[in-house]
This record gives C-alpha cells, structure tokens and sequence, in this order.
C-alpha cells in the first residue's frame, strides 16, 4: 500500500492502494490502520483543488488541513501515483 509519505498530515497517512489505481488520481487518509472503510477520500484535479468523495473520520479542521497539503504538494504527489497508474487527475481527459 503506497504512502505518498511516511509522516503523517494533520494526524493522518496519504495513501492509495492496488485497488485504487484503476480510478483517476485520489488521495486516502487514515490513521495507522490505513483501511480504505474509515478513511477519507480526496479526488485531485489538475491545479492541485480537490474533490472530497468522502470524508470518513476527520473533522472540517483536518480536512481543509490535508486539502491545502494536497493543493500545495500535488505535483509530487503525481508522481509516485503515476508509477502504479496511467489515470490521470480529477476531470482530465486522460481518464
């Protein structure tokens, strides 16, 4: 299960799983179970903004925490998730 990093964000792991990379470039965030049933999902587009699909356990706090994380890391973040993906961002038309 890939980590986008190893420290956590606003108490929070950014992960996706084997199972995500079939869908356009998300962001999981979850505490150190990291289970896909508790955790929040954040979809990102292509300027950094993101989609919240689910919130799961976090607060409005932790939230608009990890999305200013997102927004200011994405690129970065693009790509570890390119390395197990061809699914582009949030809207684009690579998906």
């Amino acid at each position: 299960m890939p980590k986008y990093y190893e420290f956590k964000v606003a108490g929070y792991f950014l992960y996706f799983t084997s199972f995500c990379i079939v869908e356009c470039m998300h962001v999981h965030a979850s505490d150190s179970k990291l289970t896909e049933g508790s955790s929040a999902k954040f979809f990102v587009k292509e300027n950094g903004d993101t989609v919240l699909q689910k919130r799961g356990m976090l607060n409005d706090k932790e939230i608009s925490k990890i999305q200013a994380f997102i927004r200011e890391n994405y690129k970065e973040m693009y790509l570890k998730w390119a390395k197990y993906s061809e699914k582009g961002f949030y809207g684009s038309s690579q998906n």
